[in-house]
């Protein structure tokens, strides 16, 4: 990228709040141009801001084919994440734009997210909450999580992280992997397992990997039938992973 690059910036986060990296790229000799403040930009908006471009520094925003049209002198497209899924990766690859991807780099605040969702299923903090608002005090009997068993759909690096997590917090851990890590053992209580033995042992099952190729749900209407009764669900992963008409008519039979 030569020093007369203009880069996009578009992450909401960025735009609204700034970034000491966006000063670096600048006293690096980048003309910087931000996308609209605190929103994701749309399509329209995108195909604006993409002439001149050599490098994007991305959001969560759809970058479809259309959009790219516009991005003659795109280089490089960075997202502030792990996940590609919002971007045309055919599109790109088309047009020789390398896309890369910042793995891992929010792996911590994922895991901690997804056990504190787990806190908030088994003590029922929010449906506590919304009728403690409405004025109404009714008193809910939650669930300790010791004994229990927590299944993980996915053990890469934030699935390891909720799983030693887990494991303090006395549940038992059975985890499926596409690829799992065999060294990877940081305590009796956790072990591999086929998807079909997670889905029947979890009390909770959380969610951490990416998308299938062919965007075919991981929890799909067989998965639920599979899965325990009352058994509970997080998803920090991304929503495509879940069969959303599936996971209504679970919700629904308890």
């Amino acid at each position: 990228m030569s020093a007369s690059g203009k880069i996009l910036v578009t992450p909401r986060s960025v735009t609204r709040d700034g970034h000491p990296s966006l000063v670096r790229l600048a006293a690096a000799g980048h003309e910087v141009v931000l996308g609209p403040r605190g929103k994701q930009p749309t399509e329209e908006e995108l195909r604006h801001l993409f002439p001149g471009c050599t490098g994007y520094l991305a959001g969560g925003e759809p970058v479809t084919r259309r959009a790219l049209e516009a991005a003659t002198s795109l280089r490089a497209i960075s997202r502030n994440g792990t996940g590609v899924n919002n971007i045309d990766l055919a599109a790109a690859q088309e047009r020789g734009i390398t896309v890369l991807r910042a793995e891992g780099a929010n792996a911590r605040g994922v895991a901690e997210l997804a056990v504190g969702l787990l806190f908030a299923l088994a003590r029922g903090l929010p449906a506590s909450d919304s009728k403690m608002k409405a004025g109404a005090w009714e008193r809910g009997c939650g669930i300790e999580l010791e004994g229990r068993t927590l299944g993980l759909g996915g053990c890469g690096r934030v699935g390891k992280l909720v799983a030693g997590m887990a494991l303090g917090l006395g549940l038992k851990v059975v985890a499926y992997d596409a690829f799992p890590d065999r060294a990877f053992a940081p305590d009796a209580g956790f072990r591999f397992a086929a998807w079909d033995e997670v889905l029947g042992a979890a009390d909770f099952l959380s969610l951490h990997c990416p998308p299938t190729a062919d965007s075919r749900p991981l929890l799909d209407a067989a998965a639920f039938n599979r899965m325990k009764r009352g058994a509970f669900l997080v998803n920090t992963a991304r929503h495509e992973v879940v069969d959303a008409h599936a996971l209504l008519a679970a919700l629904e039979s308890g």
